[in-house]
């Protein structure tokens, strides 16, 4: 092919040191009961193909939907389902499958039981039940099920039945507008002067046609559809987002999306109404009117106003619960209190909504506990702040007492978790064992991870550290916690080349070793002996930077020399030095090559060093992207000539690469420094006026901070590029901002400044890529770039 073309060329392979990681079988995804009782596991493919990622599919108002079957056309499917009893070895095939299971949206019934889940057929979507007990399964619909905005089934609380969502029997066929001569222009228009600055989203309605076949796609029937498999009609056809029952299964409110739509964002901020009912499909009243939210305040703080986060409080049997901004929803108002959160107790019909607490940032969330206890949440991403707050739900009266007010970036003193248990209703609430509360965390610090769980007393909130994880050449971390008054839990437990495997320990027996409930294999058995390292930096100005560093199987500096590196990040941005020093990693972590890593190239002959840090800090009163390029060049200087002093790299022969932001970032480096060889940009956006009104971390809008906005776009110094680069993109990327045309546009700059540069967009692929014949094809681009620009660069000069 003709580098000074366009053409098309058939998928290609990687070289086999890369296929074999690539063409494997994962282990299943493990469903768990809360007793640790019954386990289950769900098998899928490991790659789509990209014939299941050709169907026909609509973008409307940020869906992606398969007109033919009424399901999300991106969605993945699973193919076999087994049952483990966690006491025993042997599995239990589950009989009664589907032929050609194409199964989706697993979910338990309230006792357990029984797990249901759809299948989705050349027509439609079908519902099934599990049985766990048993292993058997049942289809309990025909094909004709809405899933387009989701799970199409929701449990009774009793488990003996469902609400599904159903294709409602007066759907008219959907308008293919390419078909269609028009009779008029599309118009928008802003007569009221209202300012409506929103993100560049993807997947818009785009005009009438558009409107008409969104509602036709989203509107369902409600049904009632029993065990047995009858159904009776619980609501007429409208266009409902979600249903959601009362913990005590009485009430329920359904979400239901109405008109105008809007051009401009998409159906999560369409109007709305929540309306509440009895079970029996009684309407008792309307909660909520939402309309078009088009013209939020600006900031990331900012909300509409009244009532939202409608929810019901999971301590109560039914008790709605709200919040409402005390500052119309705009941060940059000056106010005491930003939110408050009132409740509504419906078991006693008579009794007025009450206040329960005001918060002074933005509320957060809320694990409920009992009448007596339960901890609030409050948060402020301007100055990465999170409040915890202890609180009395029966007397609202009485202050609040604050947990902790923190820097929710400072990883190194995050206190974990509240530890959570299922209450009579199934609903998670906190653990309380008479005055203490329990806590679970991830235990960063600079050596690594080491996971712990405490013990809290209420009464001025000292901790006790109940365990701490025991091993020191492995990682075992918490996934879930049984019974931590008797202290059984879940962990799971990994090392470099040993798969992850969950276990039942309990933490009071120390010297017990845990007991295993799965034995999957490393499928990277190439992988196993390769060198991975922890390694730790400084940048020129102090800040502590890490990363991790893959080195071949055997390789020694003295004997082999210096290698060439391949550098992968992504920046995060930071609002102060201490935080942005921390480090995510440990070097216990199993290996793991997932499709977009780096670490492939090891089994190459390369150096790797992956999750570089790439923190870009603004303190105080400065913005981080104020200095973007020069702290972008300096975390990439730092790494380089660490592993330059260390010996085991060539700085004349370093590659950078990333996705997304990372793209972005490979684009400025190659753009603004001459530390590389050449660059792998994938998905990602070049020009920050395509994104006028934010992006990533950044608030302010191109008119408020143009010089930023220009000095970040790799597209402006196109000029400037003097290093090939590669720019692999998604024909269909729907994430804000990075749409496909940012990759040509980019292209088409650098080849008309004569840049080395070589542009392969993915077919019907997003943001992340998911056909195997997409991955394998961008994995062959990646190695013959780094082969012929950077492993052997030198031999070519």
């Amino acid at each position: 092919m003709n580098s000074d073309n366009t053409s098309i060329l058939q998928y290609q392979k990687p070289p086999k040191e890369i296929l074999d990681l690539v063409d494997i079988s994962f282990p299943p995804m493990i469903r768990l009961d809360s007793k640790a009782k019954n386990m289950i596991l769900i098998y899928r493919d490991s790659y789509k193909s990209i014939q299941e990622l050709s169907v026909k599919e609509l973008r409307l108002g940020g869906l992606r939907i398969d007109p033919k079957t009424n399901i999300s056309s991106r969605i993945r499917y699973y193919n076999n389902i087994s049952i483990q009893k966690t006491h025993e070895k042997k599995t239990v095939p589950v009989s009664g499958l589907p032929d050609h299971p194409n199964l989706a949206y697993f979910g338990l019934s309230p006792d357990e039981k029984k797990m249901a889940f759809t299948h989705t057929t050349i027509k439609g979507v079908e519902l099934w039940v599990l049985d766990i007990e048993k292993a058997t399964a049942i289809k309990l619909t025909e094909d004709c099920l809405n899933a387009n905005m989701g799970i199409p089934y929701v449990w009774s609380r009793d488990s003996e039945h469902f609400i599904v969502k159903r294709i409602p029997s007066d759907k008219i066929d959907l308008i293919e507008p390419e078909n269609v001569v028009p009779i008029g222009p599309t118009i928008s228009e802003n007569l009221e002067g209202k300012k409506a600055q929103n993100r560049t989203y993807q997947d818009l309605l785009k005009n009438t046609y558009d409107e008409t076949n969104f509602e036709q796609l989203v509107r369902s029937e409600l049904y009632k559809v029993g065990l047995d498999g009858k159904k009776t009609l619980w609501k007429e056809a409208a266009m409902y987002k979600g249903v959601s029952f009362s913990p005590n299964g009485e009430f329920l409110f359904l979400t239901e999306i109405q008109r105008p739509f809007s051009y401009l964002v998409p159906y999560g901020r369409f109007p709305f109404s929540l309306d509440l009912y009895q079970e029996d499909g009684t309407k008792i009243k309307n909660l909520l009117q939402v309309p078009l939210i088009e013209d939020l305040p600006q900031g990331f703080m900012a909300v509409r106003k009244g009532r939202r986060n409608v929810s019901w409080r999971l301590d109560q049997a039914a008790t709605l619960f709200w919040v409402e901004a005390l500052d119309e929803g705009d941060p940059s108002n000056e106010v005491d209190y930003r939110d408050e959160v009132l409740e509504e107790n419906l078991m006693v019909p008579t009794q007025e909504p009450r206040s329960l607490f005001k918060t002074k940032n933005r509320f957060y969330s809320i694990d409920w506990g009992n009448e007596e206890y339960a901890i609030a949440y409050d948060y402020w991403w301007n100055t990465r702040n999170i409040k915890a707050y202890l609180f009395q739900p029966n007397d609202p009266q009485q202050n609040i007492e604050i947990i902790y007010d923190r820097n929710y970036q400072d990883l190194y003193n995050d206190p974990g978790n509240f530890i959570l248990e299922k209450n009579k209703w199934g609903k998670h609430v906190l653990v309380i064992d008479q005055k203490h509360l329990y806590l679970q965390g991830t235990g960063y610090s600079e050596k690594g991870k080491n996971p712990f769980i405490d013990k809290m007393d209420m009464n001025g909130f000292q901790k006790e550290r109940i365990w701490t994880a025991p091993y020191k050449d492995k990682l075992e971390l918490i996934a879930a916690a049984i019974d931590i008054r008797k202290g059984k839990i879940i962990t799971r437990i990994e090392s470099p080349d040993e798969y992850p495997n969950y276990h039942i320990r309990n933490i009071f027996e120390k010297e017990k070793t845990p007991s295993p409930l799965t034995l999957f294999e490393n499928p990277f058995k190439s992988m196993e002996d390769v060198q991975k390292e922890i390694i730790h930096y400084t940048r020129k100005d102090g800040v502590e930077l890490s990363g991790t560093l893959y080195l071949p199987s055997g390789y020694q500096v003295k004997k082999e020399g210096r290698l060439p590196l391949i550098l992968w990040a992504y920046p995060k941005e930071f609002k102060d030095k201490d935080s942005a020093g921390q480090t995510t990693q440990d070097p216990n972590e199993f290996t793991y090559p997932h499709y977009g890593s780096p670490i492939f190239w090891v089994n190459r002959g390369y150096a790797v060093l992956d999750n570089a840090s790439f923190p870009i800090i603004g303190e105080n009163e400065q913005e981080p992207n104020d200095t973007f390029i020069e702290q972008l060049v300096a975390n990439a200087k730092a790494a380089i000539d660490y592993l330059d002093q260390q010996g085991c790299i060539d700085p004349e022969r370093v590659a950078v690469g990333g996705h997304s932001y990372g793209a972005f970032m490979t684009a400025n480096l190659l753009s603004h420094s001459n530390l590389f060889a050449a660059g792998i940009a994938r998905s990602g956006a070049y020009n920050r006026t395509l994104t006028p009104f934010g992006f990533q971390s950044e608030e302010r809008n191109l008119w408020e901070a143009q010089n930023i906005y220009l000095n970040m776009s790799p597209f402006m110094h196109a000029h400037k590029m003097k290093t090939p680069l590669l720019i692999i993109h998604g024909e269909a990327d729907n994430n804000p901002g990075t749409y496909p045309m940012q990759s040509e546009r980019y292209f088409n700059a650098l080849k008309g400044l004569g840049a080395t540069v070589r542009l392969v967009m993915l077919p019907k692929e997003s943001h992340g890529y998911v056909a195997k014949e997409s991955i394998l094809h961008m994995l062959w681009e990646q190695d013959r770039w780094l082969e012929q620009y950077v492993k052997n660069k030198l031999e070519k000069n």
